[in-house]
């Protein structure tokens, strides 16, 4: 990777933002069209893009007292909003207006102003295969042989969507798949190539997806707790080809709450006995997770995260025992507007008994939308800077996930602080400058 001089620091070089970015989306459901529609609505001053570092966040360069923190997006080589295009897949024909509309997220005001540009966005047929994902029936699919010539078909999609823009990026924004473990024929690209033909049931239509675009050399960003690039495979084609993977399964409403709260007891040696954590959930995601394969895939990805955060090994006395608990209920009448209702026993001083109470009324795809819009222009950034994009994983953005993904044997941070430290190092680190440690001594010499 070459190395240049700028205002007498190294930065890393790094490819401009320049022509359209393509947004290729797999599931063009209430998350995907909340996100399409969110941005439209950004791009012509209707709204404000709230939730979103890449739009809104600041970053501090240099000292507190040098007052310097630009916007992220003025400071980073980002992809503007005005440049993004977005297209995709989904196994309904619906165009995004008549999804967004079904999806209930955005009301029909905020729709109807962008109706036009909506409309015109109409999803490819998509790969699927109900043994993955049961309580769905998808009447928009491909056809093929096998999977080998589904994933040539997926191939074909992102090579015709390429001569129209000029970089590409493919979310998964679908359905949870029900629980798969690794196998043999996700050890390698040629077992796995192997396995396509042979039409192995270890490999789900998220792996087609995945596969497609890391042969491609395109970045895939896993919205869902699927196994999907968590596999050998994956990383074997990220590095390949340079095409940037990181975790899985957005870190929206109460996981997002545990990795601030959880850091918080660790912090000052507060002991957990238990955390019981249900939803109630109306929208296509919620009947999906309403059948036991589905929710399992789920689960594994909820229940990671404490762990991680509160290190039991290391501090048996306050969370060896601790008891976790996590339930999702398909409710309709909530719709999109989940309601996470979380209830923590913690202990102090002397070992006497605290409870803590959370009940989060939230919107999922409100706050899945930002996630979406920010990996997908993070993502781009590592594809064009050779330092991120020639060592596939991409720690930096644990930010974002429930699941993150890092090297083989390393342990994930979930830690929301220090994933926003890890974030922020990055860009400052690619972009030539001090990386920042809080530590402070310098104001007191």
């Amino acid at each position: 990777m070459s190395i240049e001089q700028q205002g007498g620091r190294k930065t890393a070089e790094i490819a401009p933002a320049t022509g359209k970015l393509g947004i290729m989306v797999v599931g063009m459901g209430a998350v995907a069209t909340t996100l399409i529609a969110g941005v439209e609505a950004v791009r012509r001053g209707l709204a404000k893009p709230i939730g979103s570092l890449t739009q809104m966040g600041t970053i501090r360069l240099g000292k507190r007292t040098d007052n310097n923190s630009p916007l992220i997006r003025d400071f980073a080589p980002l992809a503007s909003l005005d440049d993004i295009v977005f297209t995709g897949w989904d196994i309904f024909e619906d165009n995004v207006y008549e999804a967004a509309a079904h999806a209930k997220v955005i009301d029909h005001d905020h729709l109807s102003q962008i109706k036009p540009f909506l409309e015109a966005i109409k999803p490819m047929p998509a790969v699927f295969d109900q043994y993955y994902v049961k309580r769905l029936n998808g009447t928009h699919v491909k056809k093929g042989k096998h999977k080998c010539d589904l994933a040539m078909q997926v191939i074909a999609d992102i090579q015709a969507f390429k001569k129209k823009v000029d970089r590409v990026v493919v979310l998964w924004a679908g359905s949870t798949e029900i629980f798969l473990e690794p196998t043999a024929v996700h050890e390698s690209i040629a077992a796995f190539e192997k396995g396509l033909v042979d039409n192995d049931p270890s490999i789900a239509p998220s792996q087609i997806y995945a596969y497609a675009a890391l042969k491609e050399g395109v970045p895939f960003a896993n919205g869902a707790p699927n196994l999907t690039v968590d596999l050998p495979v994956m990383v074997e084609l990220s590095r390949q080809n340079s095409a940037p993977i990181t975790g899985k399964d957005f870190k929206t409403g109460q996981t997002f709450i545990k990795t601030v709260l959880a850091p918080a007891f660790k912090a000052r040696m507060l002991g957990v006995a238990g955390w019981y954590s249900t939803n109630i959930l109306g929208n296509r995601d919620g009947e999906v997770l309403d059948d036991p394969e589905s929710f399992k895939t789920k689960e594994e990805s909820k229940l990671g995260v404490l762990d991680y955060i509160l290190q039991p090994e290391l501090y048996p006395d306050l969370y060896k025992d601790l008891y976790h608990k996590v339930r999702i209920n398909y409710y309709p009448p909530r719709g999109d507007n989940k309601e996470g209702w979380d209830n923590i026993d913690i202990f102090g001083w002397l070992g006497y008994p605290m409870q803590i109470k959370v009940d989060f009324l939230c919107r999922d795809s409100i706050l899945a939308a930002p996630i979406a819009l920010d990996l997908v222009l993070f993502l781009d950034l590592a594809k064009r800077t050779p330092q991120l994009a020639n060592i596939g994983i991409q720690e930096w953005l644990s930010f974002y996930w429930k699941s993150p993904q890092t090297a083989p044997g390393l342990y994930p941070e979930h830690d929301l602080f220090i994933q926003s430290m890890k974030l922020k190092n990055t860009l400052r680190h690619i972009m030539g400058e001090d990386l920042i440690t809080h530590l402070g001594l310098e104001y007191y010499d």
